[in-house]
């Protein structure tokens, strides 16, 4: 007899595969597969973590107020349009099965972020993606693939894996041509990193009407990935329906602690993102240096073009044996690229000595 079975759609979701962390036979492991903080957890971080280890069998506040406060102390926002969870992929998938269903349309760029085609497809839409142009997202693109089921708009500024950087002029032409009914959510995992003058991470967006979402996370440049921790900023009548179908407790007690002493580390943002800045750009130099196409990146990654999907399978292999784990990205229809992280100074060095004794032998 047949047993239990989910909705057929569930079933041609492709499972998200994270980042490897180890290799077979090798000790030293470089791992640069998932754009983790280079610089490891702040201090105050791990000593908020460490005061918290007794009260783990209480319940956190379901509400995150003190965190709410803290974040919206850091960046200048309202905490009540603040709301927090397990990563900010799981408010992408509250937004999906909240405003989304049967019958209604998902709107991803072609190489978007894989958790919009997962939380998607989950919440019973249909996901639709558009084209990119030059691996960056096209606003008339967007524009023209929008239809009376349309509901919501994944945005990633900076995108992952491309890294790339939609001008906020294209930003805010994206938002005016959208139906005011249909959400807009800018995924800004990677805000920290980036310095173009003109960025806004989705702020003045949000403030401006009740249409568009703002997601942030601290796995990036916060060092908390393992906490699971992002947040969304959002309209009131947004908040509010994400306060109805979030999970009660949806972050720690100790991620909580975490993220309010990550917050208030003197120094973290600006010394990590100098960091960023400093080693991307010598990884990208030295990367094209030795004839590695590699496009401008606004995230804490970059994403080298080997020309074919067997060279850059072969480039992945030749870095394991040194040790250096990075993101193949055929998932993404991307399967000439590799997304290597921006790693500490060790990292990145490693990373160019492979890859120029790889290039050396592949002529």
């Amino acid at each position: 007899m047949a047993g239990p079975r989910p909705r057929p759609e569930i079933m041609t979701i492709s499972p998200y595969v994270a980042g490897e962390s180890t290799v077979a036979g090798v000790n030293r492991v470089y791992k640069l597969s998932s754009n983790e903080g280079a610089l490891g957890v702040p201090p105050g971080a791990q000593a908020a973590f460490e005061k918290v280890s007794r009260e783990q069998h209480r319940y956190p506040d379901g509400s995150a107020l003190e965190l709410r406060r803290a974040i919206g102390a850091r960046f200048g926002l309202d905490p009540a349009k603040i709301v927090c969870g397990c990563g900010s992929d799981d408010l992408i998938y509250q937004l999906c099965l909240a405003y989304g269903g049967p019958g209604t349309e998902i709107l991803m760029t072609r190489h978007g972020f894989a958790i919009y085609q997962i939380a998607g497809t989950y919440a019973g839409s249909t996901v639709v993606k558009a084209d990119e142009r030059d691996l960056t997202a096209d606003v008339d693109a967007l524009l023209r693939a929008v239809s009376a089921r349309t509901r919501v708009v994944f945005l990633a500024n900076p995108n992952n894996p491309t890294g790339t950087l939609l001008p906020q002029s294209e930003v805010d032409r994206l938002r005016a041509g959208l139906p005011h009914d249909v959400l807009l959510v800018l995924d800004s995992a990677y805000a920290e990193y980036v310095e173009a003058p003109d960025y806004d991470p989705g702020v003045r967006l949000v403030d401006a009407a009740d249409n568009t979402v703002m997601t942030r996370t601290f796995s990036k440049i916060w060092g908390l990935g393992g906490m699971r921790i992002g947040w969304a900023y959002a309209p009131p009548a947004v908040i509010d329906v994400l306060n109805r179908v979030r999970a009660p407790f949806n972050v720690t007690i100790a991620s909580q602690a975490a993220a309010i002493a990550a917050l208030a580390e003197p120094g973290w943002l600006e010394k990590n993102r100098a960091h960023n800045t400093a080693e991307r750009a010598r990884l990208t130099a030295a990367l094209r240096g030795i004839g590695i196409a590699v496009r401008d990146s606004a995230g804490n990654f970059i994403l080298p073009d080997f020309g074919t999907a067997e060279r850059a399978k072969a480039a992945d292999a030749f870095m394991r044996t040194r040790g250096i784990i990075v993101r193949p990205v055929g998932a993404y229809e991307l399967p000439h690229c590799l997304r290597i992280t921006v790693g500490d100074i060790e990292e990145v060095t490693a990373v160019i000595e492979a890859l120029t004794e790889f290039m050396a032998q592949a002529r």
